[in-house]
């Protein structure tokens, strides 16, 4: 169902719209966990430290991906929030021919390069076939993770966020199942782990297109949609460049990251390949929520309502507040349980290096979670410079301050680098959210003054029915229409 977040109780509206999305990104994090706890859990040390190394290199793809999701989300988000539906249908299509095109170059770079950029990272000789191998299986299902990420950004700019779940739900459980099935009855190694996740992927990948699609066909307009548009991909790329970008230049400092790590063992490659999977659950559960907020930024952006956007803004901080609770708690004090999931074949080093890196990282999530929240707000809002410099000074710290503390302090001094660059871009995010010029930035000026008129309106109708009490209770109130079907 498609929902309309521009009505209703903007608290309510964003938890209902937002707690979906958090339960599919659990399961999307599950094909990388499986991965890597049914690697290490049936095969061994280097296969986990082999598929953990070859996750940093697939950031970069899943960098991309992730762009052509902000980008059609955003801009689908603003055009359904001012009801110009064969618009929003003509960047649906630009968006799929558009990611088509950019995933089939990245697979013929990434099967060229591979090996190279496993090198680049210091990957250790005895790794090295097996994160080979994982690789390239990994790139044969790029097709899939683009069209999977796109497909989720448009339910999400549509206020859909309980299709993906359900396509998640189901696919990351049959994960498991056929990862462990070519693992122990196969006998196929850290390729079974691959083949299994492109498998399950790419089931989930063609029902989601296959619904969007539906979904795009059930929306009415009163001119036909056209299949590809260049200002359109306009729009879209100035919001996706920037998210890719971003993403990126993430996924480059962690290859850099990668390779101090490296260059202390296996022990520590494993005790951090297990960790890092653990953290990167939290985190992009956070981003995936703050993509919420985009939705939700720009869906009320599109309907000139701005002053509902700061209340969505404090109600996403106390809505990641309350997951961090239990997430800090369980890794601060039974982290080494989770990390026993996927290291029981490992030493005790391996397991006192993932227990040090959740202890040092995890109480720090209160604060990253507010600069995700804060960048969801800009990204929706269009505001894409301010949001890379947050980023950029975030990533670019912990780099250089790895790089120096893994000298002084060892791998204790790397992840130290974590909470020091988060204190500082979330700094940055809040002042670009509090002082800069949010408000008008997507906008013309005259659709900033409607807004202010809207907020007097209800306003005003709020207060009307506070003193008319026999009114309402004449006759049930009529509730706005969320759907268009």
């Amino acid at each position: 169902m498609n929902k309309d977040l521009t009505v209703g109780e903007p608290r309510q509206v964003l938890w209902k719209f937002c707690l979906p999305l958090f339960g599919s990104i659990i399961f999307q994090q599950l094909y990388n966990i499986a991965d890597s706890l049914v690697a290490g859990k049936f095969v061994g040390e280097t296969a986990l430290a082999a598929v953990g190394n070859s996750y940093e290199v697939t950031l970069i793809f899943i960098a991309f991906a992730f762009g052509c999701n902000i980008g059609c989300s955003v801009i689908v988000s603003q055009l359904f929030g001012s009801k110009r539906y064969a618009d929003m249908k003509t960047a649906v299509y630009t968006t799929l021919i558009a990611s088509g095109v950019l995933c089939a170059l990245l697979m013929l770079g990434g099967f060229t390069l591979c090996e190279n950029l496993l090198a680049l990272i210091n990957t250790p000789p005895e790794v090295m076939p097996d994160s080979l191998l994982y690789l390239r299986i990994y790139i044969l299902g790029l097709p899939f993770l683009f069209y999977y990420n796109v497909a989720t950004g448009i339910f999400s700019a549509l206020g859909d966020s309980k299709t993906p779940f359900i396509f998640l739900a189901f696919s990351s459980t049959a994960n498991i199942a056929v990862d462990i099935l070519f693992v122990t009855a196969f006998k196929m190694g850290v390729a079974g782990v691959a083949w299994a996740t492109f498998l399950c992927q790419g089931v989930s990948c063609i029902l989601a297109i296959f619904f969007v699609l539906r979904r795009m066909s059930s929306i009415h307009t009163e001119h036909r949609a056209r299949v590809f548009s260049w200002p359109m991909l306009g729009r879209i790329a100035l919001i996706a460049v920037p998210s890719v970008l971003q993403q990126s230049f993430i996924s480059v400092g962690n290859i850099i990251v990668q390779g101090v790590i490296n260059s202390f063992g296996t022990s520590v490659m494993a005790g951090y390949s297990a960790a890092v999977k653990l953290n990167n659950l939290v985190l992009t559960s956070f981003t995936t929520l703050a993509n919420g907020i985009s939705n939700y930024t720009a869906q009320n952006i599109g309907a000139q309502k701005l002053h509902r956007v700061k209340q969505g803004f404090s109600a996403g901080i106390r809505l990641v507040w309350m997951l961090c609770v239990p997430l800090v708690l369980i890794y601060f004090f039974a982290g080494r349980w989770l990390l026993f999931l996927f290291m029981e074949n490992s030493t005790g080093a391996a397991i006192d290096v993932g227990m040090q890196f959740l202890r040092i990282v995890s109480p720090f999530y209160f604060v990253i979670s507010i600069k995700l929240v804060a960048d969801g707000v800009l990204r929706g809002a269009g505001m894409m410079g301010r949001f890379m410099v947050a980023t950029f000074a975030d990533l670019a710290l912990r780099v250089l301050l790895a790089v120096i503390l893994s000298g002084i302090f060892g791998s204790i001094g790397i992840w130290s680098a974590w909470p020091v660059s988060w204190i500082i871009g979330t700094s940055i995010s809040l002042l670009c959210f509090w002082f800069g010029p949010w408000r008008y930035a997507a906008v013309p000026q005259e659709v900033a003054k409607r807004s202010a008129a809207l907020e007097n309106e209800e306003a005003l109708e709020a207060m009307d029915a506070a003193e008319a009490p026999a009114i309402v209770d004449a006759a049930e109130p009529v509730e706005p229409v969320e759907s268009l079907q």
